[in-house]
Protein backbone atom coordinates (compact mmCIF):
# COMPACT_ATOMS: atom_id res chain seq x y z
CA UNK A 1 0.00 0.00 0.00
CA UNK A 2 1.40 3.62 -0.93
CA UNK A 3 0.40 6.45 1.48
CA UNK A 4 1.08 10.12 0.62
CA UNK A 5 0.85 12.18 3.48
CA UNK A 6 0.16 16.33 3.75
CA UNK A 7 1.48 18.41 6.64
CA UNK A 8 2.53 21.49 7.19
CA UNK A 9 5.03 20.49 10.10
CA UNK A 10 7.17 17.65 10.17
CA UNK A 11 10.39 16.17 11.73
CA UNK A 12 13.38 17.60 12.80
CA UNK A 13 10.70 19.88 14.17
CA UNK A 14 9.01 19.11 17.68
CA UNK A 15 5.83 20.71 17.92
CA UNK A 16 3.23 18.43 18.50
CA UNK A 17 1.52 17.90 14.85
CA UNK A 18 4.92 17.22 13.35
CA UNK A 19 5.96 14.64 16.06
CA UNK A 20 2.05 12.75 16.01
CA UNK A 21 2.64 12.60 12.04
CA UNK A 22 6.38 11.41 12.59
CA UNK A 23 5.76 8.83 14.93
CA UNK A 24 2.25 7.29 13.24
CA UNK A 25 4.46 7.02 10.02
CA UNK A 26 7.14 5.17 11.50
CA UNK A 27 4.74 2.62 12.63
CA UNK A 28 3.27 2.66 9.26
CA UNK A 29 6.53 1.66 8.05
CA UNK A 30 6.99 -1.18 9.78
CA UNK A 31 3.56 -2.30 9.36
CA UNK A 32 4.96 -2.78 5.61
CA UNK A 33 3.20 0.27 4.13
CA UNK A 34 4.86 2.63 1.51
CA UNK A 35 5.01 6.41 3.03
CA UNK A 36 5.67 9.70 1.14
CA UNK A 37 5.05 13.03 3.28
CA UNK A 38 5.11 15.92 1.82
CA UNK A 39 6.37 18.76 3.96
CA UNK A 40 8.12 22.04 3.93
CA UNK A 41 11.63 23.07 5.20
CA UNK A 42 11.73 22.61 9.05
CA UNK A 43 11.39 26.37 10.58
CA UNK A 44 8.69 26.20 13.23
CA UNK A 45 8.31 28.32 15.25
CA UNK A 46 10.77 30.88 14.31
CA UNK A 47 10.30 30.82 10.71
CA UNK A 48 14.11 30.43 10.48
CA UNK A 49 14.99 27.17 8.25
CA UNK A 50 17.04 24.95 10.13
CA UNK A 51 20.77 24.31 10.29
CA UNK A 52 20.92 21.91 7.58
CA UNK A 53 18.10 22.63 5.03
CA UNK A 54 17.19 24.80 2.31
CA UNK A 55 14.33 26.41 1.20
CA UNK A 56 14.37 24.91 -2.10
CA UNK A 57 11.83 24.44 -4.59
CA UNK A 58 12.12 20.73 -4.47
CA UNK A 59 14.05 18.05 -2.34
CA UNK A 60 13.80 14.49 -1.02
CA UNK A 61 15.25 12.54 2.05
CA UNK A 62 14.69 9.41 3.74
CA UNK A 63 13.88 9.18 7.29
CA UNK A 64 13.47 6.21 9.36
CA UNK A 65 12.11 4.52 6.12
CA UNK A 66 9.80 7.45 4.90
CA UNK A 67 10.11 9.23 2.27
CA UNK A 68 9.87 12.40 2.65
CA UNK A 69 9.76 15.66 -0.19
CA UNK A 70 10.11 19.18 1.06
CA UNK A 71 8.88 21.60 -1.10
CA UNK A 72 9.19 25.56 -0.96
CA UNK A 73 6.67 27.88 1.50
CA UNK A 74 6.62 31.68 1.95
CA UNK A 75 7.95 30.89 5.25
CA UNK A 76 7.01 33.46 8.66
CA UNK A 77 7.35 33.09 11.83
CA UNK A 78 4.32 31.88 14.06
CA UNK A 79 3.03 35.39 14.67
CA UNK A 80 1.46 37.68 12.19
CA UNK A 81 -1.96 37.11 10.49
CA UNK A 82 -1.62 37.52 7.16
CA UNK A 83 1.86 36.20 6.86
CA UNK A 84 1.14 33.13 8.55
CA UNK A 85 -2.09 32.74 5.83
CA UNK A 86 0.78 33.00 3.18
CA UNK A 87 2.78 30.63 4.45
CA UNK A 88 -0.38 28.11 4.72
CA UNK A 89 -1.36 28.84 1.37
CA UNK A 90 2.32 28.77 -0.87
CA UNK A 91 2.65 25.07 0.84
CA UNK A 92 -1.10 24.28 -0.39
CA UNK A 93 0.10 25.31 -3.95
CA UNK A 94 3.58 23.83 -3.59
CA UNK A 95 2.60 20.29 -1.97
CA UNK A 96 -0.39 20.01 -4.83
CA UNK A 97 1.81 20.80 -7.53
CA UNK A 98 4.50 18.15 -6.69
CA UNK A 99 1.84 15.32 -4.77
CA UNK A 100 0.61 15.47 -8.43
CA UNK A 101 3.83 13.23 -9.63
CA UNK A 102 3.32 10.73 -6.63
CA UNK A 103 2.31 7.72 -7.08
CA UNK A 104 -0.39 6.44 -3.98
CA UNK A 105 -2.98 4.92 -3.02
CA UNK A 106 -4.62 7.32 -1.01
CA UNK A 107 -4.19 10.82 0.41
CA UNK A 108 -4.08 11.91 3.91
CA UNK A 109 -3.90 15.66 5.18
CA UNK A 110 -4.06 16.79 8.37
CA UNK A 111 -4.59 20.81 9.64
CA UNK A 112 -4.63 22.12 12.34
CA UNK A 113 -4.70 24.62 8.92
CA UNK A 114 -6.87 23.09 6.81
CA UNK A 115 -5.57 25.01 3.76
CA UNK A 116 -3.49 21.21 3.40
CA UNK A 117 -6.33 20.04 3.81
CA UNK A 118 -7.50 21.93 0.18
CA UNK A 119 -4.17 20.65 -1.13
CA UNK A 120 -5.37 17.33 -0.32
CA UNK A 121 -8.88 17.44 -1.26
CA UNK A 122 -7.20 19.16 -5.54
CA UNK A 123 -4.83 15.87 -5.39
CA UNK A 124 -7.85 13.54 -4.72
CA UNK A 125 -10.09 15.01 -7.17
CA UNK A 126 -6.92 15.28 -10.00
CA UNK A 127 -5.61 11.84 -9.17
CA UNK A 128 -8.80 10.10 -8.38
CA UNK A 129 -7.77 8.44 -4.90
CA UNK A 130 -9.51 8.90 -1.51
CA UNK A 131 -8.21 11.32 0.88
CA UNK A 132 -8.80 11.83 4.59
CA UNK A 133 -8.72 14.96 6.36
CA UNK A 134 -7.04 14.63 9.94
CA UNK A 135 -8.55 17.36 12.45
CA UNK A 136 -6.04 18.41 14.37
CA UNK A 137 -7.94 21.85 15.72
CA UNK A 138 -11.14 23.55 14.50
CA UNK A 139 -9.65 25.77 12.27
CA UNK A 140 -10.90 28.80 11.82
CA UNK A 141 -12.68 28.25 15.54
CA UNK A 142 -9.20 28.38 17.50
CA UNK A 143 -8.17 32.52 15.75
CA UNK A 144 -11.60 33.40 17.12
CA UNK A 145 -10.67 31.81 20.27
CA UNK A 146 -7.36 33.65 20.82
CA UNK A 147 -8.47 36.67 19.85
CA UNK A 148 -6.51 37.14 16.16
CA UNK A 149 -10.07 38.27 14.47
CA UNK A 150 -13.72 38.38 15.16
CA UNK A 151 -16.65 37.24 12.64
CA UNK A 152 -16.04 38.73 9.47
CA UNK A 153 -16.23 38.19 5.52
CA UNK A 154 -12.81 36.45 5.87
CA UNK A 155 -14.36 33.84 8.67
CA UNK A 156 -17.21 33.22 7.25
CA UNK A 157 -15.48 32.26 3.85
CA UNK A 158 -12.92 29.71 5.93
CA UNK A 159 -16.00 28.03 7.85
CA UNK A 160 -17.19 27.80 4.35
CA UNK A 161 -14.12 26.33 2.93
CA UNK A 162 -14.22 24.33 6.39
CA UNK A 163 -17.31 22.57 5.62
CA UNK A 164 -16.79 21.99 2.15
CA UNK A 165 -13.59 19.89 3.34
CA UNK A 166 -15.26 17.76 5.54
CA UNK A 167 -18.09 17.01 3.34
CA UNK A 168 -15.75 16.39 0.70
CA UNK A 169 -13.23 14.03 2.49
CA UNK A 170 -13.90 10.19 2.26
CA UNK A 171 -12.91 9.91 6.17
CA UNK A 172 -11.94 12.36 8.57
CA UNK A 173 -9.88 11.30 11.85
CA UNK A 174 -10.07 13.80 14.42
CA UNK A 175 -7.95 13.86 18.01
CA UNK A 176 -10.88 14.30 20.59
CA UNK A 177 -14.15 13.22 21.41
CA UNK A 178 -15.51 16.85 21.26
CA UNK A 179 -14.35 17.57 18.34
CA UNK A 180 -16.67 14.41 16.87
CA UNK A 181 -19.68 15.40 18.54
CA UNK A 182 -18.97 19.08 16.95
CA UNK A 183 -18.99 17.63 13.57
CA UNK A 184 -21.57 15.75 13.70
CA UNK A 185 -24.23 17.84 14.99
CA UNK A 186 -22.89 21.60 13.47
CA UNK A 187 -21.57 20.01 9.83
CA UNK A 188 -24.39 17.36 10.08
CA UNK A 189 -21.11 14.52 9.19
CA UNK A 190 -22.25 10.78 9.38
CA UNK A 191 -20.70 9.64 12.34
CA UNK A 192 -19.43 6.43 10.66
CA UNK A 193 -16.83 8.62 8.66
CA UNK A 194 -15.23 10.28 11.60
CA UNK A 195 -12.77 8.41 13.76
CA UNK A 196 -11.34 9.53 17.18
CA UNK A 197 -7.42 8.46 16.90
CA UNK A 198 -6.18 10.76 20.17
CA UNK A 199 -3.05 12.36 20.76
CA UNK A 200 -0.68 9.72 23.05
CA UNK A 201 3.05 8.94 24.04
CA UNK A 202 6.13 7.01 22.86
CA UNK A 203 6.70 5.02 25.21
CA UNK A 204 10.03 4.09 23.99
CA UNK A 205 11.15 7.82 24.10
CA UNK A 206 9.30 8.93 26.97
CA UNK A 207 9.95 6.90 30.33
CA UNK A 208 10.55 7.48 33.87
CA UNK A 209 14.37 8.77 34.73
CA UNK A 210 16.28 10.04 37.36
CA UNK A 211 16.33 13.66 38.09
CA UNK A 212 19.36 14.88 35.73
CA UNK A 213 21.50 16.42 38.76
CA UNK A 214 24.00 17.95 36.70
CA UNK A 215 21.00 20.23 34.49
CA UNK A 216 19.71 20.73 38.22
CA UNK A 217 23.22 22.34 39.29
CA UNK A 218 23.34 24.22 36.43
CA UNK A 219 20.22 25.98 36.85
CA UNK A 220 20.71 26.51 40.42
CA UNK A 221 16.94 24.62 41.30
CA UNK A 222 18.70 21.58 43.31
CA UNK A 223 16.46 22.05 46.34
CA UNK A 224 13.56 23.56 44.56
CA UNK A 225 10.30 22.45 43.75
CA UNK A 226 10.20 22.70 39.82
CA UNK A 227 7.10 23.21 37.97
CA UNK A 228 7.90 23.49 34.51
CA UNK A 229 6.25 24.19 31.07
CA UNK A 230 7.49 23.19 27.61
CA UNK A 231 6.08 24.02 24.44
CA UNK A 232 4.66 26.72 22.14
CA UNK A 233 4.66 30.20 24.42
CA UNK A 234 1.46 31.40 21.60
CA UNK A 235 -1.39 33.08 22.09
CA UNK A 236 -3.26 30.45 22.86
CA UNK A 237 -1.76 29.91 26.23
CA UNK A 238 -1.97 32.42 28.60
CA UNK A 239 1.80 32.24 29.94
CA UNK A 240 1.00 35.79 31.19
CA UNK A 241 -1.26 34.91 33.50
CA UNK A 242 0.88 32.51 34.88
CA UNK A 243 3.82 34.80 35.02
CA UNK A 244 1.57 37.17 37.18
CA UNK A 245 0.82 34.29 39.38
CA UNK A 246 4.18 33.62 39.66
CA UNK A 247 4.98 36.90 41.37
CA UNK A 248 2.31 36.25 43.99
CA UNK A 249 3.53 32.82 45.34
CA UNK A 250 4.52 33.24 48.63
CA UNK A 251 6.58 30.13 49.06
CA UNK A 252 10.52 30.58 48.32
CA UNK A 253 11.08 26.90 47.09
CA UNK A 254 8.73 27.00 44.29
CA UNK A 255 10.40 27.75 41.06
CA UNK A 256 9.19 27.58 37.09
CA UNK A 257 10.85 27.06 34.61
CA UNK A 258 9.17 27.44 30.92
CA UNK A 259 10.41 25.87 28.05
CA UNK A 260 9.88 26.90 23.70
CA UNK A 261 9.41 29.92 21.74
CA UNK A 262 6.58 31.13 19.71
CA UNK A 263 4.29 34.23 18.74
CA UNK A 264 4.19 35.68 22.18
CA UNK A 265 7.98 34.78 23.80
CA UNK A 266 9.48 37.98 23.46
CA UNK A 267 6.51 39.95 25.30
CA UNK A 268 6.43 37.59 28.08
CA UNK A 269 10.39 38.00 28.56
CA UNK A 270 9.56 41.84 28.80
CA UNK A 271 7.11 41.09 31.42
CA UNK A 272 9.45 38.52 33.52
CA UNK A 273 12.11 41.58 33.39
CA UNK A 274 8.78 44.28 34.75
CA UNK A 275 7.95 41.67 37.36
CA UNK A 276 11.13 41.10 38.75
CA UNK A 277 10.51 37.38 38.48
CA UNK A 278 13.10 35.82 40.68
CA UNK A 279 11.25 32.33 40.59
CA UNK A 280 10.96 32.08 36.91
CA UNK A 281 13.79 30.53 34.50
CA UNK A 282 12.70 30.85 30.67
CA UNK A 283 14.85 29.15 27.79
CA UNK A 284 14.87 28.57 24.14
CA UNK A 285 14.10 25.75 22.01
CA UNK A 286 15.66 22.35 22.94
CA UNK A 287 16.17 19.17 21.30
CA UNK A 288 13.47 16.14 21.28
CA UNK A 289 16.27 14.04 23.64
CA UNK A 290 16.90 17.31 25.60
CA UNK A 291 13.56 17.60 25.96
CA UNK A 292 13.91 14.60 28.35
CA UNK A 293 16.03 15.90 30.22
CA UNK A 294 14.47 19.14 31.46
CA UNK A 295 11.12 16.97 32.02
CA UNK A 296 13.32 14.63 34.49
CA UNK A 297 14.14 17.80 36.98
CA UNK A 298 10.27 18.73 37.22
CA UNK A 299 7.96 17.55 40.23
CA UNK A 300 5.16 18.97 38.38
CA UNK A 301 4.37 19.64 34.22
CA UNK A 302 1.95 22.47 33.89
CA UNK A 303 -0.22 22.73 30.58
CA UNK A 304 -2.31 25.97 29.65
CA UNK A 305 -4.43 27.56 27.72
CA UNK A 306 -6.53 30.73 27.42
CA UNK A 307 -10.14 30.55 28.97
CA UNK A 308 -12.49 29.56 26.05
CA UNK A 309 -15.08 27.58 25.31
CA UNK A 310 -13.02 26.16 22.55
CA UNK A 311 -10.55 24.94 24.20
CA UNK A 312 -12.40 22.43 25.91
CA UNK A 313 -12.51 20.33 23.28
CA UNK A 314 -8.89 20.19 22.81
CA UNK A 315 -6.18 17.70 24.79
CA UNK A 316 -2.82 19.31 24.31
CA UNK A 317 -0.51 16.15 23.60
CA UNK A 318 2.09 17.40 26.23
CA UNK A 319 0.01 16.04 28.86
CA UNK A 320 0.82 12.34 27.84
CA UNK A 321 4.86 12.74 27.36
CA UNK A 322 4.60 13.84 30.85
CA UNK A 323 2.65 11.35 32.53
CA UNK A 324 5.09 9.01 30.12
CA UNK A 325 7.76 9.91 32.86
CA UNK A 326 5.29 10.22 35.69
CA UNK A 327 5.05 13.56 36.08
CA UNK A 328 2.09 14.63 37.28
CA UNK A 329 0.12 17.97 35.29
CA UNK A 330 -1.15 20.96 36.49
CA UNK A 331 -3.53 21.34 34.04
CA UNK A 332 -5.11 24.89 33.61
CA UNK A 333 -7.75 23.51 30.53
CA UNK A 334 -11.25 23.04 30.91
CA UNK A 335 -13.51 20.28 29.27
CA UNK A 336 -11.83 16.94 27.96
CA UNK A 337 -8.49 17.43 28.90
CA UNK A 338 -9.84 18.08 32.58
CA UNK A 339 -12.01 14.87 32.32
CA UNK A 340 -8.68 12.79 31.43
CA UNK A 341 -6.76 14.57 33.98
CA UNK A 342 -9.11 14.24 36.84
CA UNK A 343 -10.92 11.08 35.61
CA UNK A 344 -7.45 9.06 35.62
CA UNK A 345 -6.40 11.03 38.75
CA UNK A 346 -2.84 11.99 37.75
CA UNK A 347 -2.97 15.70 38.76
CA UNK A 348 -5.13 19.10 39.38
CA UNK A 349 -7.12 21.05 37.04
CA UNK A 350 -7.66 24.51 37.94
CA UNK A 351 -10.08 26.83 36.53
CA UNK A 352 -8.03 29.22 33.66
CA UNK A 353 -7.02 32.35 34.44
CA UNK A 354 -8.19 32.22 38.21
CA UNK A 355 -5.44 32.97 40.29
CA UNK A 356 -6.72 31.65 43.16
CA UNK A 357 -7.85 28.25 41.90
CA UNK A 358 -4.29 27.94 40.11
CA UNK A 359 -2.39 29.12 43.50
CA UNK A 360 -4.67 26.65 45.65
CA UNK A 361 -4.34 23.30 43.30
CA UNK A 362 -0.09 24.24 42.90
CA UNK A 363 -0.03 23.98 46.69
CA UNK A 364 -2.19 21.29 47.39
CA UNK A 365 0.71 19.42 44.82
CA UNK A 366 3.26 20.57 46.48
CA UNK A 367 2.41 19.10 49.76
CA UNK A 368 2.50 15.48 48.00
CA UNK A 369 3.60 15.41 44.32
CA UNK A 370 4.09 11.84 44.97
CA UNK A 371 -0.04 11.07 45.32
CA UNK A 372 -0.63 10.58 41.35
CA UNK A 373 2.45 8.15 40.99
CA UNK A 374 0.32 4.95 40.79
CA UNK A 375 -2.29 6.09 38.70
CA UNK A 376 0.55 6.75 35.56
CA UNK A 377 0.63 3.84 34.16
CA UNK A 378 -3.37 3.06 33.45
CA UNK A 379 -3.74 6.07 31.44
CA UNK A 380 -0.57 4.99 29.45
CA UNK A 381 -1.96 1.64 28.52
CA UNK A 382 -4.93 3.82 26.69
CA UNK A 383 -2.66 6.17 24.97
CA UNK A 384 0.30 4.46 23.59
CA UNK A 385 0.93 6.06 20.45
CA UNK A 386 1.92 2.54 18.86
CA UNK A 387 -1.34 1.45 19.67
CA UNK A 388 -3.07 4.19 18.46
CA UNK A 389 -1.09 4.90 15.01
CA UNK A 390 -2.17 1.04 14.18
CA UNK A 391 -5.72 2.18 15.22
CA UNK A 392 -5.72 4.56 12.27
CA UNK A 393 -4.00 2.79 9.84
CA UNK A 394 -6.55 0.29 10.03
CA UNK A 395 -9.44 2.90 9.68
CA UNK A 396 -7.42 4.23 6.74
CA UNK A 397 -7.09 1.00 4.95
CA UNK A 398 -10.83 -0.08 5.75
Amino acid sequence: MKLLFLTDNFFPEVNAPATRTYEHCQEWVKQGVEVTVITGAPNFPEGKVFKGYKNKLYQKEEIEGIKVIRVWTYIAPNKGFVKRILDYISFMCSSFLVGLFVKTDIIVATSPQFFTAISGRWLSFWKRKSWVMEVRDLWPESIKAVGVMNKNPAIVFFEFLEKRMYKSASKIVVVTDSFKEELVKKHHIIPSKIKVIKNGANLDLFKPQRKNKNLLKELSLEDQFVVGYIGTHGMAHALDFILKCAKNINNENIHFIFIGSGAKKEELLVLKEELDLKNVTMLGLVSKEKVKEYISIMNVSLVNLKKSDTFKSVIPSKIFENIAMHKPILLGVDGESKRIVEGYKVGEAFEPENEQAFLKKLYKMVENPKKYNENFNSLLKDFDRKRLANKMLKFLVE
